[in-house]
């Protein structure tokens, strides 16, 4: 028996990167996956895990407007009348000095990162709650503890998503439902590949286990806390960054 088998997710921002890992991880252990996202290779990225055996199918939803999430909630349990997992891992980044930074940027990254937190979970509990199961799992970092020159929008609104955590989980664990985060490190991305190879070998020698992390470490970091296993944990953020210390 896989570890998923039959269960119903939901994995925000699954085109690409540490999202993309989570539906493949997820695929391989028999869930049901909902990619959502505004990228346009979504689609391709939903066929290609397909292809290799995955249950799993693209929804193109703006985790920004609760009508899109709602819709799309909406036709999932019409097709398979549950969701057992959210996956909040839908964000973005507006990197630039304090002073320099628009209010629209800082607006673009908390509406993205923190908003969509309410969103998600306002048109996802109720099932839960109905089913009387649930696991919400949502995208910290470790910039959220150890702060990033140039990220004060998005470390902040990382570290937001820790306080949410440990709010949601006292309100919804009476009803059997889980609400964690995982706090990524330096992990390979579409981003990282565009760095000089000096930066990512700087970054990686500070780095207990002397390696960046990849988007399946990541997979497996969520599916954990997925799990029928991790029942008594909650309101806990996962620390993934291979050693590397959030101070």
């Amino acid at each position: 028996m896989k570890r998923l088998e039959k269960q119903v997710v939901i994995v925000t921002g699954g085109a690409q990167g540490i999202g993309e890992g989570v539906c493949e991880v997820f695929c391989k252990e028999g869930a049901v996956v909902a990619l959502w996202d505004v990228m346009p290779d979504g689609e391709a990225t939903a066929e290609r895990i397909k292809a290799a055996g995955g249950t799993i199918f693209f929804q193109k939803v703006d985790v920004t407007q609760q009508e899109e999430v709602t819709a799309a909630v909406a036709s999932i349990i019409a097709e398979y009348k549950k969701i057992d997992i959210l996956i909040n891992n839908a964000g973005i980044v507006r990197d630039r000095s304090i002073l320099k930074m628009t209010r629209k940027e800082w607006d673009e990254v908390m509406r993205v990162n923190v908003d969509s937190l309410y969103i998600t979970a306002r048109a996802v509990i109720p099932h839960m709650k109905k089913a009387n199961y649930g696991r919400i799992i949502s995208a910290s970092s470790i910039n959220a503890f150890a702060g990033a020159f140039g990220q004060t929008n998005y470390s902040a609104s990382k570290a937001a998503i820790v306080g949410f955590t440990h709010a949601l989980c006292k309100e919804v664990g009476k009803y059997n439902i889980t609400v964690n985060a995982v706090a990524p490190g330096f992990i390979k991305s579409e981003m990282t590949d565009t760095m000089p190879d000096e930066v990512v070998t700087k970054a990686i020698a500070m780095i207990p286990v002397k390696r960046i992390g990849t988007p399946e470490d990541m997979g497996y970091a969520y599916l954990f806390l997925a799990s029928k296993e991790a029942g008594f944990i909650s309101g806990h953020t996962l620390h993934a960054n291979g050693g590397a210390m959030p101070v």
